[in-house]
């Protein structure tokens, strides 16, 4: 039987990273709460791994009211400092405070671009980005686009929004779309974007 060929993971069917890579990373997400809590997640991991963040995320979901964006806004400061006591979550504290911040200029956003939906996937014109990476080396940490997306939430007031962040955000919500060549979802995905570019032609 042929080894299935991953970007990364192990291939265990209990190891987080392959399961995250073979149903979530570089499949388009439009759902708000999805969109904001990968935002949140991808700041978290600064300076860490991925795998110790995909361990806590069900804190996260437990500590942010399943990021529910309105209500995140309005948490007090005393529930804040409560969380950097809570080993479910990163337990920085400048990380914390950023998503009731996060949350607020989210909102901001939404009220002005009607979703966030709307406004992280005009940049790409709601078309996915696929690259054709041969190697992991070939796979970017930063482009012009996620510097533009990085300088304009900064702006806005956002915090833990870095290009390298903004890039692994657009990775992990399928506006881009990193899998090696080699990788057994590059053809899943490149089958799904044809479909795609096809219902989008007829709908013209």
């Amino acid at each position: 039987m042929s080894q299935i060929i991953r970007c990364f993971g192990k291939g265990d069917s209990d190891d987080l990273l392959t399961l995250y890579h073979d149903t979530e990373w570089g499949v388009p997400v439009y759902d708000e709460a999805c969109l904001f809590e990968y935002l949140i997640l991808e700041g978290a991991q600064a300076g860490l791994s991925w795998d110790i963040v995909l361990k806590k995320r069900e804190g996260y979901r437990k500590a942010f009211y399943h990021f529910d964006i309105a209500r995140i806004a309005t948490m007090s400061d005393e529930e804040l400092d409560r969380l950097q006591s809570d080993s479910r979550i990163v337990r920085n504290r400048l990380k914390i405070k950023s998503v009731r911040t996060n949350a607020r200029v989210a909102l901001d956003i939404i009220q002005y671009h009607g979703s966030l939906r709307s406004y992280f996937w005009d940049y790409v014109n709601n078309v996915p980005i696929q690259n054709h990476p041969q190697t992991l080396n070939d796979v970017a940490t930063r482009t012009d686009l996620s510097d533009a997306i990085s300088a304009d939430l900064k702006a806005k007031g956002m915090n833990f929004v870095g290009s390298t962040i903004l890039y692994a955000f657009m990775q992990a919500v399928g506006m881009v779309d990193d899998h090696l060549t080699s990788c057994w979802c590059y053809q899943r995905d490149q089958h799904y974007q044809t479909k795609q570019r096809i219902h989008s032609n007829m709908d013209q």
